[in-house]
């Protein structure tokens, strides 16, 4: 055999594919005999088989298989047809909203009341009232710090989506169902664009006339049912389509309430800090964003702790999210942001609600302008008789008692310098004792008894007899009056009868002055409560509150004129120049003459500086005062002045409680001093505008009376007759 017909073996690629033939070779073709016929073998046609196996597997499921493809052709069909009029009904919602929506400069500021801003003596900024509207800021202009707070904390992809966020709501209905509440109930999923179509009521503007109230149109804005979802996604859209996401922000940023009636960011940043929103730091701006959740529970004038846990969890997400480094979010965590004084005040506390319940009500309370007000107050004063009430109570009323006290500070013109109106300073719409509580002011009434006599003609010189005495009431029987400490000091004058706070002297001269006359002068003075009719008027049976009593002071202090407490200076109309209102002083008619006044200065002096109201005393300053203490010690009274200020102190129970060991003496003179010696700490003192009287002394005998008092009417003659005899 040649090498040409030797059969090779197989190759080891060949046992690997055994079904694959091998095309026989050239050499092979080339040995066969010359003249023969090859035969060739027909491939096995595979394609056949398959097809007819194929056919073979469908067998009877053929019928099957062809309805299901025309259900899923028919449901795609109704789908893709109903999906396409569902889309461009959407788009034509859209459409239909964005030609209603307005320009952005139409929907910065959101409010429909007006507001007020207080300013104190100095014209800065203590308290606001009503809804406040800080000026317009915009996405630019704000604090990048701030801005990027707010997306980070309310929707991290404001930026990427086009109004209505899938993601968001799968995720707040995934949340809410495994916390137990419905799928629409507690977190919603909206984004700061819907947020914003929220805020804006979806267009709808407040009427007055269709709404019970504001509040109720609010809470309307504020449902959460899925037909109002569904519009507010409609909105949104529109919102995203007609504006950027910058102006959509913007809108957001002035219409959000942060608490406190702050509307927009600028005015919670003024209110809370004291600042701009373009200047707030990461900690400020971490605060305030985090007021969105909840915005009255996290106010920091209502806790401030809260509010700083909140802010930390702000913090937090600004960092995970990149807008904070380590560094700035632990500067923000380690020093969080604090209130400014004027927040820490509670927006002005009791000065502020004063100011408001006495100023014009359609300036004020019901105000449909953005007012500014320039008050009487200084705050180094108010703060003065903070700590010095304060004070007192820490160091020197036993722990756990309820008692409590009010202290009003004010010029001789009337002019409120300070106010405090309960132990809880800071404080705002709480019940005022220094304005709303009407009190007994017992002895503290007596200077007006004295200021008639002296009015009359008589002399502080003049004497009296402090001796057993009783008085017929008709209707009551016989009254007698006692001294405090049940003892009769014979005959004194009048200013050591006043100095001593003696009773019986004080009814007498009060029954020889004229009782009428008496009421006239305290009413003169600004007392304006209903005064007693009988005797027990001289002794205070008569209630006023404090800042009339002090007010009343202070008209003995100018010389003998009536005062009108006050506190608005000057009232203008935001943006305008001109005020509206302007007071410049609460001096009213004269009620005694100058010379009674000075005269009833020195015996109040005396008080002070020997009598009943040392504890009062002011080293290097004369100091003239009354003290009082109503019957069961319900209530205790020190009102003082000095040349500079006149103040008054009370203390008592709510209840009418008796007080344990007070009298006007102890605690109240202890807390107007501490108040007026941080008052006048750094002044120069000045002397009392007081005339010491000048001899012969006489003796007050009731038939002088009827000499000195000249024109009186004849009816007072008779009723002195009756009292005294001829």
């Amino acid at each position: 055999m040649t090498e040409s017909k030797r059969r090779k073996p197989p190759l080891v690629a060949d046992k690997r594919y055994p079904s694959k033939r091998r095309k026989p070779t050239a050499t092979k073709r080339a040995a066969k005999p010359a003249g023969k016929k090859s035969v060739v073998r027909k491939p096995v046609a595979r394609k056949t088989t398959r097809k007819k196996t194929r056919r073979r597997s469908g067998g009877g499921g053929g019928p099957f298989r062809r309805l299901f493809r025309w259900i899923g052709r028919l449901i795609w069909g109704v789908t893709w047809r109903v999906g396409a009029v569902a889309a461009l009904m959407l788009a034509l919602a859209i459409g239909i909203v964005y030609s209603t929506l307005p320009d952005v400069d139409a929907l910065l500021d959101g409010r429909a009341r007006g507001s007020v801003t207080l300013l104190d003596r100095d014209g800065k900024v203590f308290a606001w009232r009503g809804d406040q509207f800080g000026g317009v800021i915009t996405a630019d202009t704000v604090s990048p710090h701030l801005k990027n707070a707010v997306v980070a904390t309310e929707d991290k992809r404001f930026y990427r989506h086009f109004g209505v966020s899938p993601r968001g709501i799968a995720s707040a209905v995934r949340i809410n169902l495994s916390e137990g509440r419905g799928p629409l109930s507690g977190h919603g999923g909206s984004t700061i664009t819907q947020q914003t179509a929220k805020l804006l009521c979806l267009g709808v503007p407040y009427e007055p006339s269709e709404w019970e109230s504001e509040a109720a149109y609010e809470a309307d804005c504020r449902q959460g049912s899925l037909w109002r979802k569904a519009k507010e996604a409609i909105y949104a859209m529109a919102m995203e389509v007609k504006y950027s996401k910058d102006q959509i922000l913007t809108i957001y940023l002035n219409r959000a309430f942060l608490g406190a009636g702050a509307r927009g960011f600028e005015a919670a940043s003024q209110r809370y800090f004291g600042k701009s929103a373009a200047e707030v730091s990461p900690a400020e701006a971490a605060m305030l964003a985090g007021l969105l959740v909840a915005p009255t529970r996290y106010a920091p004038t209502n806790n401030l702790q809260r509010s700083q846990d909140r802010a930390r969890l702000v913090v937090g997400l600004m960092e995970d999210q990149g807008y904070l480094t380590s560094a700035q979010a632990s500067e923000a965590r380690s020093r969080p942001a604090a209130l400014s004084e004027a927040a820490a005040a509670r927006a002005g506390g009791y000065f502020a609600d004063w100011v408001m319940a006495s100023g014009p009500e359609f300036f004020t309370r019901n105000t449909t302008e953005d007012v500014v007000i320039r008050t009487t107050l200084d705050q180094r004063i108010q703060k003065s008789a903070e700590e010095a009430l304060k004070y007192i109570f820490e160091e020197k009323v036993r722990e756990g008692s309820k008692a409590q006290a009010a202290i009003v500070v004010m010029s001789a013109d009337g002019a409120v310098r300070g106010m405090v109106g309960g132990r809880k300073t800071k404080v705002s719409g709480a019940f005022n004792r220094a304005t709303q509580a009407l009190r007994q002011t017992g002895s503290s009434f007596k200077p007006f008894v004295y200021a008639t006599a002296l009015e009359l003609g008589y002399s502080p010189l003049d004497t009296v007899m402090d001796e057993p005495y009783c008085v017929n009431i008709p209707g009551s029987g016989q009254w007698c009056p006692k001294n405090y400490t049940n003892k009769f000091y014979g005959r004194v004058t009048l200013a050591d009868a006043l100095k001593n706070s003696l009773n019986i002297p004080a009814v007498k001269v009060a029954e020889i002055s004229g009782l009428d006359n008496v009421r006239t002068v305290a009413s003169g003075f600004g007392i304006a409560s209903d005064l007693a009719q009988g005797p027990a008027l001289a002794l205070g049976a008569s209630e006023s509150t404090l800042i009339e009593m002090t007010g009343a002071y202070a008209g003995i202090l100018n010389g003998g004129s009536a005062v009108e407490p006050y506190g608005l200076t000057e009232l203008k109309l935001l943006g305008d120049d001109t005020p509206v209102m302007i007071t410049t002083t609460g001096i009213g008619e004269r009620v005694i003459n100058d010379a009674a006044a000075k005269q009833l200065t020195w015996m109040m002096e005396r008080v002070v500086s020997e009598g009943t109201g040392a504890r009062a005393k002011l080293p290097g300053w004369q100091v003239a005062g009354k003290t009082g203490t109503t019957q069961a010690a319900r209530d205790a009274w020190f009102i003082g002045f000095t040349a500079d200020y006149v103040a008054g102190v009370w203390m008592g129970y709510d209840d009418n409680t008796p007080l344990s060991g007070v009298t006007g003496g102890g605690l109240p003179a202890e807390i107007w001093k501490e108040t007026m010696v941080r008052v006048t700490d750094g002044m120069t003192p000045t002397s009392l505008p007081m005339m010491a009287p000048e001899p012969p002394v006489q003796t007050v005998q009731p038939s002088q009376q009827r000499r000195r008092q000249g024109g009186f009417a004849q009816e007072i003659n008779n009723l002195l007759n009756s009292i005294f005899g001829n």
